[in-house]
């Protein structure tokens, strides 16, 4: 299969990358994206991708993203990777809120159930005004840091 994205390093990226490797500097990841693109040199040993993927145990697919992201984004994305576009979700439930998720799990299920499921609490969370939604797997997740 041909290449669609050929990697062609220049010196300065090629002794960047050696450095990386050599001095084992930032992630794990950086180092093994360094040793991926120099492997994948053109101008340097030139492996397949299959090659590629099996000395570094990963999919090719890694290998030929990699080498996309290289040329269409550049050297430094590349390497060092892409910073979230969108932040972590923040907590759904602060700490009051959780107690009362707690004590409401604690206490007496509703006339007509034998037992509080994650989906019952859920739905009486909301109407007691507490959030305007959150699922059941937000409860369970609440619960289980209890146990």
């Amino acid at each position: 299969m041909e290449k669609k994205y050929m990697v062609r390093l220049s010196q300065k990226e090629r002794d960047t990358l050696t450095d990386v490797r050599k001095r084992l500097k930032g992630s794990s990841q950086k180092v093994r994206r360094a040793e991926i693109l120099l492997k994948a040199d053109v101008q340097g040993p030139n492996w397949t991708d299959m090659k590629i993927a099996e000395a570094f145990s990963c999919r090719v697919q890694t290998v030929d993203n990699l080498r996309k992201r290289l040329v269409v984004e550049g050297f430094e994305i590349a390497l060092n990777g892409k910073a979230r576009e969108s932040p972590p979700r923040q907590k759904v439930l602060d700490g009051k809120q959780e107690a009362q998720v707690i004590a409401m799990r604690l206490g007496k299920p509703p006339k007509g159930y034998a037992n509080w499921s994650l989906r019952l609490l859920a739905e009486h969370v909301v109407e007691l005004g507490l959030v305007e939604s959150i699922s059941h797997e937000t409860i369970r997740q609440t619960l289980k840091k209890t146990v």
